[in-house]
């Protein structure tokens, strides 16, 4: 899994987190997670939703396929700022 680091002019990355690479190696780190993954007894499928609020964004009976997805929606979202 791969995604790319996004620098502000300070200095501070952004991104995915991911072991890949050892992101300690250069500093102290600050993860955050910026979805929830829940398993829905009642649905019988694990829901994403937003950091706050209880909207679900994506749901699959598959956890897997709720982290692809996850990673696919933050990365089009981190794409889409950096374009503009």
């Amino acid at each position: 899994m791969s995604s790319p680091i996004y620098f502000t002019p300070d200095g501070k990355g952004r991104a995915l987190y991911n072991e890949t690479v050892d992101l300690s190696a250069i500093g102290r780190l600050s993860i955050k997670r910026a979805t929830r993954i829940e398993f829905s007894d009642k649905a019988q499928a694990w829901r994403v939703y937003p950091p706050r609020g209880n909207k679900v964004l994506f749901a699959s009976p598959s956890r897997e396929a709720c982290l692809a997805w996850e990673q696919q929606y933050l990365e089009a979202q981190e794409d889409r700022q950096h374009s503009e």
